[in-house]
C-alpha cells in the first residue's frame, strides 16, 4: 500500500515539484491548493493514481480541519505533510508597509503552516501505526534576511521555530519534522532573482537560480528518510552555487 503525502501550494513550483518526485519514490499525492483549476492542470501530469487534487485555503481553519477530514476517511492515514503555501507582497522599508500586507503575509506563511501541522499531528498521532513526517518550506530567508523583507522574514524565521517545537513535541509520536531553506529556485516567485534583487549595499544584482527539480528531489530525500531519521533543517545547501548569500559586500 502507498504512503499519502499532503503537498500544501501543489498546482505549481516548488509544491508540484516536489510531489513529482515524492510519487517517483511510491507516494500517492495529494495536490491541495486554492486554484482549481491549476490543480486539475497538475494533476494531469501523474500517472493515473498517482495524484488527486483538493481544494484548500490554508489560512481558513474551517478549510484545513475539512480537508484532513477528507483524508482521513478517504485514505485511512497521512504519512507526509509538506507546507509548501506561501506567499509574499513587494518589498517595501518597515515604515511603508501596510498592516494588510504583513498579515497577508503572516496568515499565509506562518498561521497556514501552524494550522495544516495541527491537524497532521492530530491525525498522525491517532492512526495505526502511529507517526509521519512533515517537512516545512523554510527559505534562506529564514537565516538571512532581503531588505525591505520584513514581513516575508519574519514569516521565515518563526517557521525555524515551528519546526523545531514540533520536531520536539512530535518525538513521543513517532513524528518528525524537519524543514527546508530553499535560494533562488526556478518559480514564478524565484525568477524575480534574473531581474535583479537588491543587496545588502542597496545595489540591485541578477542572482543565479537553480532548477525547481532538485528542490523537488531534495523534499523527496528528506521523505524517504527512514522513520527513525530526519533532517532537522536542510539550510543553505539547496541553492545556487553562486547565490551572493555566502560573502561580504
Amino acid at each position: 500500500m502507498s504512503k499519502i503525502a499532503l503537498v500544501t501550494g501543489g498546482g505549481s513550483g516548488i509544491g508540484l515539484s516536489a510531489a513529482k518526485s515524492l510519487a517517483g519514490i511510491g507516494f500517492t499525492v495529494i495536490l491541495a491548493g486554492r486554484n482549481t483549476e491549476k490543480l486539475a492542470q497538475a494533476v494531469a501530469q501523474f500517472a493515473p493514481g498517482q495524484a488527486v487534487a483538493r481544494q484548500l485555503d490554508v489560512t481558513s481553519p474551517q478549510s484545513v480541519a475539512a480537508l484532513f477530514a477528507d483524508i482521513q476517511e478517504t485514505f485511512g492515514r497521512l504519512d507526509l505533510l509538506f507546507n509548501n503555501a506561501g506567499n509574499n507582497v513587494k518589498d517595501v522599508p518597515i515604515d511603508e508597509l501596510a498592516v494588510e500586507d504583513w498579515l497577508s503575509v503572516i496568515n499565509t506563511n506562518l498561521t497556514g503552516a501552524f494550522l495544516c501541522t495541527q491537524a497532521a499531528v492530530k491525525l498522525m498521532k491517532q492512526q495505526s501505526p502511529q507517526g509521519g513526517r512533515i517537512i516545512n518550506n523554510g527559505s534562506v530567508s529564514a537565516l538571512s534576511p532581503r531588505p525591505n523583507s520584513a514581513p516575508y522574514t519574519a514569516s521565515k524565521h518563526a517557521i525555524t521555530g515551528l519546526t523545531k517545537s514540533t520536531a520536539l513535541d512530535g518525538r513521543a509520536f513517532n513524528i518528525a519534522c524537519g524543514q527546508i531553506d530553499v535560494g533562488n529556485a526556478a518559480t514564478d516567485m524565484g525568477n524575480k532573482a534574473l531581474a535583479g534583487r537588491m543587496q545588502a549595499d542597496g545595489h540591485i544584482a541578477e542572482e543565479p537560480v537553480i532548477a525547481v527539480e532538485r528542490v523537488g528531489e531534495a523534499v523527496a530525500f528528506m521523505a524517504g528518510l527512514p522513520p527513525g531519521t530526519n533532517v532537522l533543517t536542510m539550510t543553505m545547501t539547496v541553492m545556487a552555487s553562486a547565490m551572493p548569500l555566502v560573502g561580504r559586500g
